[in-house]
């Protein structure tokens, strides 16, 4: 039974990534649009929005809106991944460690979830369903196979 089930799931990891990049994409572009224009409950669940220009909300505001449509889009994938996990670490260090230990007792789960989230991304890269590939080609995919193909000058 388990070689069915290991076939299923090997052919769907490229998918199932690509559906985790989207929806932490999407998931953290709403974070960025509801503090920069107010919409989905505002900034901090209160209708607002942060003012332009304040350190750090509307930094992160936009780096939340940007890095996440990317990540969505998988354009740009690893270096907006890699900005907007290091936004989440600062936010989570900055806002949340001091309060307290835990990210359940401080509440910095949404930055810990999103900064590790980010930082797989990073690593894995944009894979299936991503612009990259698009306006890119599969350099990223071919390049390995072909460097391994080459016999070595000894």
């Amino acid at each position: 039974m388990s070689a069915p089930l290991n076939s299923f799931t090997q052919r769907a990891t490229p998918h199932v990534l690509a559906l985790f990049r989207v929806v932490v994409g999407l998931l953290f572009a709403c974070h960025g649009a509801s503090s920069l224009f107010g919409v989905l409950g505002g900034a901090m669940g209160q209708g607002g929005t942060v003012p332009t220009g304040a350190w750090p909300g509307w930094f992160a505001a936009v780096i939340q809106l940007a890095g996440g449509i990317l990540v969505m889009l998988g354009l740009g994938t690893r270096a907006a991944a890699f900005i907007s996990s290091g936004s989440m670490a600062y936010a989570y260090f900055s806002a949340h460690q001091g309060t307290a230990l835990w990210p359940i007792q401080n509440g910095g789960e949404a930055s810990a979830m999103f900064c590790w989230a980010f930082l797989l991304i990073f690593f894995i890269g944009p894979g299936a369903w991503a612009l990259d590939r698009v306006f890119f080609g599969e350099r990223e995919r071919t390049a390995t196979p072909a460097a391994q193909q080459e016999p070595s000058a000894a």
